[in-house]
């Protein structure tokens, strides 16, 4: 296997476990919050708002480790 295909492996693998990672993530930040929600009803909207500020930064990370992935698989072309 040349550099270039070993380059673009790498991305791909990396951008897989990212999004992998992203979508446990927020799987469980969401389990957490509905359990949350069903034990206190009158909370649900502190929950709600805390959740999509964790989400948030959830996303924020995986972004920035597929752009770093994009970068990876764009300069092995050259």
């Amino acid at each position: 296997m040349d550099a270039l295909a070993l380059g673009y492996l790498a991305a791909g693998i990396g951008a897989a476990l990212t999004v992998i990672g992203a979508g446990l993530g927020i799987g469980k930040l969401a389990a957490a919050a509905m359990e949350a929600s069903g034990r206190q009803p009158e909370v649900a909207g502190q929950v709600r708002t805390s959740m999509l500020i964790a989400a948030a930064l959830i996303e924020g990370a995986t972004f920035f480790a597929l752009a770093i992935c994009i970068i990876l698989a764009t300069k092995t072309a050259g």
